[in-house]
C-alpha cells in the first residue's frame, strides 16, 4: 500500500516498493493508495488511469466512473487526467473514531468492458487534535484521614488522533502532597490516578489546586489541561460499594429509545451525608454520552439514541458511586449490541445495457449488479434470483457482484422488450427483500422471410379484358420490424406462348396488385401460371414465392363457323346476332323419298367453349316451308312429308346456326335440294341453273356428257368394290333381294337411278381439325358412317405452359371435329 509519505519526500527505495506494490495490486483488480486526512477538495490521491493501463482518450468512451458505496462520496475521477482526487475534506476522526487503520473503499466501473476494480484508500492521521479532558475542572474531596499512598482515579483526556499523534503522557503540577500514577485501563489505554504522597491536615490546608496536563506525540506536540481542586474533608470511613464490579448487558440494536438498559446499585454503610450515594458516568468518549444517560439518583442507564449494530457493536462505560463524604467506588459496564435484521439488501445497477440484438449469442452480459446487506451473520447473507419466464440467468461474479446474462438466443418476434426483475432476500427472520427492474429492448434482425396470406392464389379473368385490368391482389406479411418488414413484390421471370411473362401481367411492387397488361383471348390462352416473389428490405434480403393461377374465362366472341355445305365461290361472310355468312350446296332428293328421309346435314363449329359453343339449328327460309325440317341439335335436314308432283324441282333452304351465348351469335347456310329421279334430271337441272346467258348450248352439252361419263365410271368401280366387300363379310346372307334393284337397308335418298337401275351414289365422312387461324385448318376425307355428327362442345385447349415449359408445347391446337355426310 502506498502511503502519503511518498508525496512528502521518502527515500527512493521506499517509493520504488510502493509503485511495485500498486502495480501488483492493479494486476489483481485492486488498487491501494494512502493519503493524509484534512486534504482540501480536489487533492491528488492516485493515478488510476496509469495504474490500470487505461488510455486517457478512452476514459470517456469506455464509460469509466467511480462508484462509492458509502453515504458520502469522498473520491472522484478526473476525466482529463485519469487521477483519483478527493471530492470532500476527509476527517479521519469522524470516519474512524475507534479504528486503528482507517480505510475507505470504492470501485472503478468500466462500463464499456463490463469490468470493475476495487480501490482502497488508507486515511493516515494528522495531528490536528489536541488531547482534551471531558471536564476542564474537577473537584476531588479527600478526608484528612486518608492514608498516604491512596489513589484517586482521574478522568483521562481523549485524543481522537491515532498512532504517535494520540495521547502519550500526563504531567501533574501544583503541590508536592500529590503525585501522578498511570494505570492500564481495560482497553489497554493508560488511566491517570492521583496518589496521595503526604498525609493531609485540613487545619493546614483545606484545599489544593493541581494542574493535570495531557500531551500527544505529534510534532509539535499538542497539550490539554484540566484543573483539579482537592477539598480536604473530615473523616469518612466507609466508601460506597457496588453490588458487582462489572456489569455485562446484551441488547438488540432495535431496542426503543428511552429503554433502561441496566440499573447499577451501590451501598454505603455510613449514615447521613456520608451514606448518601450519588452516581456519575466517568468515560473519556463523547460518543457514549450521546447514546447513554445515567440517572445520578437511581443508577439506571437509559438509551437516548437509537443503536446501530453496523456503526458499533460494543460500548464500555465506567460508573462511579460516591457518598457525601467524598468516598466512592467504580464499576465497569459493558454493553454488547446484537444485530437485528433491520437492513434490506441493497441492489445497485453498476452497468446495464438498454438494447440488445436478437441474434446476440447466449451468455451475453446485459447488466452488472452489486448486492450488499449492512447486517451481519445470517441477516447479511443475501440470495439473488431472477423472476421466471425470461431468457436470462443470474451469475455470481467476484465479491458481491452479479452479472445478468442471456440464457439463450432471443427472438424479437416473440418478445420485443423485457422487464427483468432481480430479487434479493437476506437470511434474517423475518427476511427482508428488495428488487430492481432492468428494461431491455430487443433490436430486430432480418431472420424472417415474408409469408403470403394464402398458400396459392387463383383468379378468373374474362377474355377481351381491357389492358391494365386489376386481376387480384397478393399479400405477404413479415414478422420482422422496420425496414426488415417492408415487403416488395415482383414477378418471377417466365414465358407464355414464347413471349416474356412481363408482357402479359405485372405486379405493383408496394401493394402486390396484379394487373393484366394486354387483352387475353380465350381461344389463344386459356390459363396462365406464374410465380410472385415477396422480398423484404433486410440486408441480406429474404424472400418467398407464391403460385398464381390465372384462368381465362370464355366470352361469346366467335360466331358459329359452317363447315358444310361448302361456301359458294365469291360469297361473303359475316357474324353477329341474327346475321351470318352465305353458303351454298346442292343435294339430290328422289321424288319417291319417304317422310323423314335424310337429305343433308349442316356441319358447324364454334371456337368458343361451354355454353357459348352449344349450337342449335333451325330452318329460316325454304321454297316449300312444309317439305323439310332441320334437327335442332344435329343439323340434319330431313323431309317432313312425301314430295308432291306440284313441288318445284329445285328447293332452296336457308338454315340458321346459332350459339347459346349472351348475346347469341349466328351464321347461315344455304342448301339447294333438287327433286329428281335420275342423274340426268339432276344434271339437266343443274345445267339449266348454272348456264350463263349467251353460252352456246353445244359446249354445255359436251361438258355434261363428260361429267355423266366420269360419274358413271366412278360409280361402277365403287359399286363393284362395295359388293365384293359385303359378299366377303356376309357370304351366308344374300345382299341382293330378288326382284329389287336397290341395296337392302340403305335409304332410297342415297341412290340415283340410271336407265332403270338404282345404285348407291356416294358417302363421305369428314374429319376436320380447326384452329383460330383458318390457314391452319385441315379437312380430311375418310370412309365412315354418314350418320356421324359433330360434338356440340369442342374439347378444351391445352392450358398455357407454366414458367419454364417449352413454348412450342404451349401453342393451342384447334378443336377437332368429325362428321359424316351423305348426299
Amino acid at each position: 500500500m502506498c502511503t502519503a509519505g511518498r508525496r512528502w519526500g521518502r527515500r527512493e527505495r521506499a517509493l520504488l516498493w510502493c509503485v511495485l506494490g500498486a502495480a501488483w495490486e492493479a494486476a489483481w483488480g485492486q488498487l491501494r493508495y494512502s493519503v493524509p486526512e484534512e486534504l482540501p477538495k480536489g487533492s491528488f490521491v492516485g493515478d488510476v488511469a496509469k495504474d490500470l493501463g487505461l488510455q486517457l482518450p478512452a476514459l470517456h468512451d469506455r464509460g469509466v466512473r467511480i462508484l462509492d458505496r458509502g453515504r458520502t462520496q469522498y473520491f472522484a475521477l478526473h476525466g482529463k487526467t485519469g487521477h483519483l482526487v478527493t471530492a470532500e475534506r476527509i476527517d479521519r476522526e469522524q470516519l474512524c473514531e475507534s479504528v486503528q487503520q482507517c480505510v475507505l473503499r470504492c470501485e472503478v466501473i468500466v462500463e464499456g468492458e463490463m469490468k470493475f476494480y476495487e480501490i482502497e484508500v488508507e486515511i493516515t492521521d494528522v495531528n490536528d487534535n489536541a488531547p482534551k479532558f471531558r471536564e476542564a475542572e474537577s473537584l476531588l474531596r479527600v478526608t484528612e484521614t486518608t492514608a498516604p499512598g491512596s489513589r484517586f482515579p482521574l478522568a483521562g483526556a481523549h485524543d481522537p488522533d491515532s498512532g504517535g499523534n494520540s495521547l502519550q503522557k500526563y504531567e501533574l503540577s501544583g503541590d508536592d502532597h500529590f503525585s501522578l500514577s498511570l494505570q492500564a485501563g481495560p482497553g489497554g489505554a493508560e488511566r491517570p490516578e492521583l496518589v496521595l504522597a503526604k498525609a493531609l491536615d485540613r487545619e493546614e490546608a483545606a484545599f489544593y489546586e493541581l494542574m493535570l496536563r495531557a500531551m500527544d506525540g505529534g510534532e509539535p506536540a499538542r497539550t490539554g489541561t484540566a484543573r483539579i481542586r482537592v477539598v480536604v474533608l473530615d473523616a469518612n470511613d466507609n466508601a460506597p460499594v457496588f453490588s458487582r464490579a462489572e456489569y455485562t448487558v446484551r441488547v438488540p440494536e432495535d431496542v426503543p429509545v428511552g429503554s433502561i438498559l441496566v440499573t447499577l446499585t451501590a451501598t454505603d454503610a455510613d449514615e447521613g451525608m456520608n451514606g448518601d450515594v450519588k452516581y456519575s458516568l466517568k468515560t473519556n468518549t463523547e460518543k457514549a454520552t450521546r447514546i447513554f444517560q445515567l440517572d445520578s439518583e437511581t443508577g439506571a442507564i437509559t438509551l437516548i439514541r437509537t443503536l446501530d449494530f453496523e456503526e458499533g457493536d460494543f460500548h464500555e462505560l465506567e460508573v462511579q458511586a460516591h457518598d457525601g463524604g467524598g468516598l466512592f467506588d467504580t464499576a465497569e459496564v459493558e454493553i454488547t449490541v446484537t444485530d437485528v435484521n433491520d437492513n434490506a439488501p441493497e441492489l445497485t445497477v453498476s452497468s446495464a445495457l438498454n438494447e440488445i440484438s436478437e441474434d446476440a449469442p447466449s451468455g451475453t452480459v446485459v447488466a452488472l449488479l452489486h448486492v450488499q446487506d449492512r447486517d451481519s451473520g445470517a441477516n447479511g447473507e443475501v440470495r439473488c434470483w431472477l423472476d421466471g419466464g425470461v431468457p436470462f440467468r443470474l451469475k455470481s461474479s467476484r465479491g458481491s457482484y452479479y452479472t445478468v446474462e442471456t440464457a439463450r438466443e432471443l427472438d424479437r418476434e416473440e418478445v420485443s422488450e423485457y422487464n427483468v426483475t432481480v430479487q434479493a432476500v437476506d437470511g434474517g427472520s423475518p427476511s427482508l427483500r428488495s428488487s430492481t427492474v432492468l428494461s431491455l429492448r430487443v433490436l430486430d434482425v432480418n431472420d424472417n422471410a415474408p409469408v403470403f396470406a394464402e398458400a396459392r392464389y387463383s383468379a378468373r379473368l374474362a377474355e377481351n379484358n381491357a389492358a391494365g385490368t386489376l386481376v387480384l391482389r397478393v399479400q405477404a406479411s413479415d414478422a420482422d420490424w422496420g425496414q426488415n418488414a417492408r415487403v416488395r413484390y415482383r414477378l418471377v421471370e417466365g414465358r407464355v406462348r414464347g413471349a416474356p411473362l412481363s408482357s402479359y401481367v405485372s405486379v405493383q411492387a408496394e401493394t402486390g396488385a396484379l394487373y393484366a397488361l394486354r387483352s387475353f383471348d380465350y381461344e389463344e390462352v386459356r390459363e396462365v401460371g406464374l410465380w410472385v416473389r415477396a422480398e423484404d428490405g433486410g440486408v441480406p434480403a429474404l424472400s418467398s414465392n407464391v403460385s398464381v393461377r390465372l384462368v381465362i374465362v370464355d366470352e361469346n366472341d366467335n360466331a358459329p363457323q359452317v363447315l358444310y355445305p361448302p361456301p359458294a365461290p365469291g360469297s361473303g361472310s359475316g357474324s353477329g346476332s341474327g346475321s351470318g355468312s352465305g353458303w351454298a350446296g346442292v343435294e339430290l332428293l328422289p321424288r319417291s323419298a319417304e317422310a323423314g328421309a335424310l337429305v343433308s346435314k349442316v356441319v358447324a363449329v364454334d371456337a368458343d367453349a361451354g355454353q357459348n359453343a352449344w349450337l342449335s339449328y333451325e330452318l329460316a327460309k325454304a321454297t316449300e316451308p312444309g317439305l323439310f325440317r332441320v334437327g335442332l341439335h344435329s343439323g340434319e335436314v330431313r323431309t317432313a312429308r312425301f314430295p308432291l308432283a306440284r313441288d318445284a324441282a329445285r328447293q332452296s333452304l336457308v338454315v340458321v346456326v346459332k350459339d347459346h351465348g349472351r348475346p347469341a351469335l349466328s351464321s347461315t347456310a344455304t342448301l339447294t335440294v333438287v327433286l329428281a329421279e335420275s342423274v340426268g334430271e339432276l344434271l339437266s337441272e343443274l345445267g339449266s341453273a348454272a348456264a350463263a346467258p349467251g353460252e352456246p348450248a353445244g359446249s354445255l352439252t359436251r361438258w355434261l356428257v363428260v361429267a355423266v361419263a366420269a360419274v358413271s365410271c366412278l360409280f361402277l368401280a365403287f359399286l363393284l368394290l362395295l359388293l365384293a366387300l359385303r359378299l366377303r363379310r356376309w357370304h351366308r346372307s344374300p345382299l341382293l333381294a330378288a326382284g329389287s334393284g336397290a341395296l337392302r337397308g340403305v335409304p332410297a335418298s342415297h341412290f340415283v337411278g340410271i336407265d332403270g337401275v338404282r345404285a348407291f351414289l356416294r358417302s363421305y365422312s369428314h374429319e376436320v381439325s380447326l384452329t383460330a387461324d383458318s390457314r391452319k385448318s385441315q379437312l380430311r376425307l375418310s370412309a365412315g358412317s354418314c350418320c356421324d355428327t359433330l360434338p356440340a362442345r369442342p374439347p378444351p385447349d391445352e392450358p398455357a405452359p407454366l414458367l419454364g415449359e417449352d413454348p412450342a408445347a404451349a401453342l393451342p391446337r384447334g378443336p377437332r371435329r368429325s362428321a359424316g355426310e351423305c348426299f
